[in-house]
């Protein structure tokens, strides 16, 4: 594999039954991932973490034949339910990231949009080789904070995981897929050795170890789909109008930014 070769990266989130309204289109159901996985299995890839995929880039060491990444956002209670037995009978690794406000437990703020993994869940998971990352600690737009709620977000979330599993989370994933300059910096700062962003695109070294891309598997995801995903093909076409409707919300967030930052000035 040449030096810049694009690595499919999955962006899950929950895998359920009967999700509630506001995880639905982001979900799969425990039948679709059995299958998905299949695939992955049937079509000879190679899974990895994203600590271990980052790690190879770094160290410029050859990746494994035909990668690819399993990770799932937020730390939905289907991940260790459903996604958890599959991925242990294919003996593949993934990487969950956990937004440690929504984790049912001590710290559990209540915004979390469905029912969420608890912390022994949590180290069951990491116990049977799925990594553990960061995805903040309330599920903010990052970019959209000030510098101390900011900090606090990316800092709270990185102790808790510390504590709770006993060792420093090395990855994390941005809430919504937004980031900025500023933000990759404190992510850097906060320890964290390399995010994912989304992007719908594959994931390549030249992007950078803070911006590295995903490709979104929905509801809606047809199994000859994904399975032109995790080989690559078609990306580009299939997630065209994410890409659309992507670039227009930019602008609006920006301009969101300017005037924050204007009345911060003021006052």
């Amino acid at each position: 594999m040449t030096a810049d070769t694009g690595v499919p990266v999955l962006m899950y989130h929950a895998v359920a039954s009967d999700p509630n309204d506001a995880t639905r289109a982001l979900s799969v159901t425990p039948e679709a991932f059995a299958a998905q996985m299949e695939v992955i299995g049937d079509l000879g890839l190679t899974p990895l973490t994203t600590a271990g995929l980052a790690a190879r880039w770094r160290d410029r060491r050859p990746l494994p034949p035909r990668p690819v990444l399993v990770t799932f956002d937020d730390g939905y209670a289907g991940v260790h339910r459903h996604a958890l037995p599959v991925l242990a009978g294919h003996g593949f690794p993934a990487t969950l990231f956990v937004s440690t406000g929504w984790l049912r437990g001590p710290y559990d703020t209540g915004g979390a949009l469905d029912t969420m993994l608890d912390w022994h869940q949590v180290r069951e998971l990491a116990d049977a080789g799925v990594e553990i990352g960061g995805h903040s600690h309330s599920h903010p737009q990052l970019d959209q904070l000030d510098d101390d709620a900011l900090r606090f977000e990316l800092t709270r979330c990185r102790d808790l995981v510390a504590g709770e599993l006993g060792a420093l989370p090395a990855s994390f994933a941005y809430p919504y897929g937004y980031s900025s300059r500023r933000v990759r910096q404190e992510v850097r700062a906060a320890g964290f050795a390399q995010a994912l962003a989304v992007g719908n695109g594959l994931a390549r070294r030249r992007q950078g170890p803070y911006a590295l891309r995903r490709v979104t598997v929905r509801r809606r995801t047809r199994i000859e789909e994904f399975a032109r995903l995790v080989e690559g093909r078609a990306i580009a076409r299939t997630f065209a109008t994410d890409r659309a409707l992507t670039k227009g919300y930019a602008v609006v967030r920006r301009a969101r930014q300017v005037r924050r930052k204007a009345i911060r000035t003021r006052v």
